[in-house]
């Protein structure tokens, strides 16, 4: 009924319009209009202009209408029964705000609508807002239109009722959503989980309390019209809403020294949102021009409803301070991985070298439980038990691994980022990525020099007292074939580099919900545990897992991903393996002890050999790249002179490449 030979035709839709339409097919003709203003017009049917062409349609229609009596009249008739039965509530209270109070649900809610389908067959201005205002871009021409088409536009779209007030469908269900709004607020105000994290200072004088009082003192006298109470009590409204958004915000200062919960984040920031729709509700009800404050309220809701339906947004905005206290904590672990002097850099080989001796024996343990011939996932299982009781073990005595430094050095480096503006800065940032990578360097060369000669020990010790090696000749081959370079290695090597990624952001993850639901404190403080434990034992408890919460995590979610990762995968079709340099390291010297020197004369030994380097600089690389990503990215941090940063580092490595490897002789 709306096209003819292809072009939207405005006639049609007018002499469609008829208020004996049902509800369903009286909104799907609101919609049709609104479609027929937004369609792009047949090239050269249109002058060009600097308007938008929904608004140079939307004069033509009211043109029309003033021209066409009774089409206006039918255009009257038609929108007086589209208000007289629609519910605006909905619309002005509660699009933009979630259903549930809790993140998950709003993303589960989110998901029904982009997936599910719309119907006109409502009497929820809300349902219906989205169908009216499909696309984003319909909130420039409402905030295009200036107050000549607006009072032309009112005169079709809010007709007089039986009492005279042009303004009542609106008025009436905005008064009633400022009370709905001011009630969530309110009650999300003197939830527990705010009130304990808000300021003391900002809360003594009890905002959240009196704002139901003064809602009503303002709806009152905005329904009978006394001018001279609503101008008091509609600032006392606005002091009171100010004052709730700041007490809510100054949570913020408090989940930032004590944790993040984003379902805490994600409520002040619907309290906030709520306030700011009862400024501008409130706007509308008292303005000169309610018709402009109106316009720009519905060009509002348009942003607010596209924004409401977007996954992205909503874990962009609500994740982003988890994101930097995850970020925060594994810098503050990663300082410790990162040498700055010859002390320093030769503790870290140490420390390596204890890795690697511990990474040697895990080795031989992995072989004797592919001995075991397991189904899969128990074989997933305890290699993943292995591996993390092998990371843990390696915590516990101060040891380290090369590979878990990269995730956790990355947000130490995002935070120098932040100021490189000065030549000077920019240059202690260079000196930082020389103490970066020479600490990576020690920590690959101490774990590789160790696991090494241990692994070879081990299987001369089998040759000795066995007349075998604990790795036989059939998993030596196989390990030949597994490592060879021309060989799928090199993915799996950058894969691994992700699962070291995800290890740091479990670590973080975990240390922060430790802190959040302060645990270190009920381990010190809880009287069952203080009476089973004493006191001093409970307070060396509390401080050993403050301390360790963060390591612990990170070692054993590690192990369980490199053991149970594959095998799941693998269950899906999915054929990809691990491949870690220290252990793969590890195997090819055991394939060396099992094999004897016959192994060098073979090809495949040295493509196994030559994958070494590159499967320790996927590791790295990857993890690090991951892990510095989303810290620059939760810091809000923005490389604007890559090339600078790039060139200073690059003059660096002409000038001085032994800083690179080796630490500063003094």
């Amino acid at each position: 009924m709306t096209k003819q030979h292809g072009n939207w035709d405005l006639t049609a839709l007018l002499n469609a319009a008829n208020a004996k339409l049902t509800r369903a097919q009286r909104h799907l003709w609101l919609v049709r209009l609104l479609e027929w203003l937004r369609h792009p017009a047949p090239r050269g049917a249109e002058h060009e202009t600097s308007q938008p062409l929904p608004l140079l349609r939307l004069r033509h229609l009211l043109q029309m209408l003033e021209r066409n009596p009774d089409s206006a009249r039918a255009v009257r008739d038609i929108m007086t029964a589209f208000w007289r039965e629609i519910d605006a509530l909905g619309l002005f209270a509660y699009v933009g705000f979630a259903p549930r109070m809790v993140l998950w649900g709003e993303l589960m809610h989110r998901l029904r609508q982009n997936l599910l389908p719309g119907t006109v067959d409502t009497n929820d201005l809300g349902e219906l807002f989205h169908l009216l205002f499909p696309q984003p871009e319909d909130e420039q021409w409402l905030l295009a239109m200036d107050e000549d088409l607006l009072r032309r536009l009112g005169q079709v779209l809010t007709p007089a009722d039986a009492d005279g007030d042009a303004d009542s469908r609106w008025r009436q269900p905005m008064l009633e959503s400022i009370t709905v709004l001011a009630s969530a607020v309110r009650s999300t105000g003197l939830s527990a989980p705010l009130r304990q994290r808000m300021s003391p200072e900002l809360i003594a004088d009890q905002p959240f309390v009196q704002l139901a009082r003064a809602t009503e003192r303002v709806t009152q006298a905005l329904q009978e019209r006394d001018e001279a109470a609503l101008k008091q009590d509609l600032q006392y409204l606005r002091a009171l809403l100010e004052a709730c958004q700041r007490a809510a915000q100054s949570s913020s200062e408090h989940l930032e020294a004590h944790g993040i919960s984003v379902d805490i984040v994600f409520e002040i920031d619907q309290l906030v949102r709520r306030c700011q729709r009862i400024e501008a509700l409130l706007d509308c009800l008292v303005s000169d021009t309610p018709q402009q404050e109106l316009a720009r309220l519905a060009a509002d809701l348009v942003r607010v409803v596209h924004e409401q339906r977007s996954l992205s947004s909503l874990f962009a905005q609500h994740y982003s301070m988890l994101a930097r206290k995850v970020a925060e904590r594994s810098a503050a672990t990663g300082e410790h991985y990162i040498t700055r002097n010859a002390a320093e850099y030769r503790d870290m080989l140490l420390r390596a070298a204890g890795g690697g001796g511990a990474i040697a024996i895990t080795t031989f343990v992995k072989f004797a439980l592919m001995a075991l011939t397991l189904s899969a996932f128990w074989a997933g299982f305890w290699a993943g038990v292995n591996y993390a009781a092998c990371f843990v073990l390696i915590h516990v005595l101060h040891w380290t691994v090369a590979t878990k430094q990269p995730a956790m050095t990355a947000p130490a480096m995002a935070h120098k980022l932040k100021s490189i503006d000065q030549e000077a800065e920019l240059e202690d940032f260079v000196d930082e990525v020389a103490h970066l990578l020479r600490s990576q360097f020690a920590g690959i060369v101490g774990n590789l020099a160790m696991v090494i000669p241990v692994v070879l020990a081990g299987q001369g010790l089998g040759w000795l007292l066995l007349g075998a090696p604990l790795v036989g000749k059939h998993d030596a081959e196989h390990v030949l074939e597994t490592l060879h370079l021309l060989g799928p290695t090199l993915f799996f090597s950058a894969f691994t580099g992700v699962l070291l990624f995800a290890s740091s952001l479990i670590a973080g993850w975990a240390e922060n919900w430790f802190v959040f639901h302060r645990l270190d404190s009920a381990i010190a403080w809880n009287p069952s545990l203080v009476a089973r434990l004493g006191e001093a034992r409970a307070q060396r408890w509390a401080l050993w897992w403050r301390n360790n919460i963060s390591g612990l995590a990170a070692n054993i979610s590690l192990g369980f991903l490199l053991g149970l990762v594959p095998v799941l995968l693998a269950f899906f079709g999915l054929g990809i393996e691990v491949r870690h340099v220290t252990l793969s390291t590890g195997q090819l010297a055991a394939a060396v002890g099992a094999l004897g020197i016959d192994v060098f004369r073979h090809s495949a030994f040295w493509w196994c050999l030559a994958s070494i380097p590159f499967i320790g600089l996927l590791n790295l690389g990857v993890s690090f790249w991951l892990a510095l990503k989303v810290a620059l990215r939760s810091r809000g941090v923005k490389l604007a002179d890559r090339a600078r940063l790039r060139g200073a580092i690059w003059r660096r490595l002409r000038t001085a490449p032994r800083s690179f490897v080796l630490p500063p002789k003094s």
